[in-house]
């Protein structure tokens, strides 16, 4: 009786996807960041130097709890976008197919 294999691949995304995932990403938490530390800025004036202190414990702690959010929402998001998930399959095809005219050409080259 022939064994069956069960193999187990795992879908990586590709690096195009994940370079623009991070690109994406990044204008969000930078806009996120501006958006808070303007608002936040606007309403403290010149203060001293416990309250910049206070201001920036603020920001950095709104920063942290927003980007938290938004960043599971852009992943979220990002889930169901089906482009560039399966390339590594698509990269094994081609290389396959390229082996096999390799192969080919060997083969008719040697028999003739």
């Amino acid at each position: 009786m022939p064994s069956t294999k069960k193999t187990k691949t795992i879908d990586k995304d590709s690096p195009n996807r994940s370079i623009l995932k991070a690109i994406s990403w990044r204008f969000i938490a930078s806009g996120a960041t501006f958006i808070i530390s303007f608002v936040i800025f606007t309403q403290a004036t010149t203060s001293a130097f416990r309250d910049v202190l206070g201001a920036v414990s603020l920001i950095t702690a709104v920063d942290i709890v927003a980007k938290l959010f938004l960043y599971y929402l852009h992943e979220r998001l990002w889930t169901n976008i089906l482009w560039g998930k399966y390339w590594r399959r698509q990269a094994a095809r081609k290389r396959y197919r390229k082996i096999q005219k390799f192969k080919k050409k060997l083969t008719l080259e040697n028999s003739v």
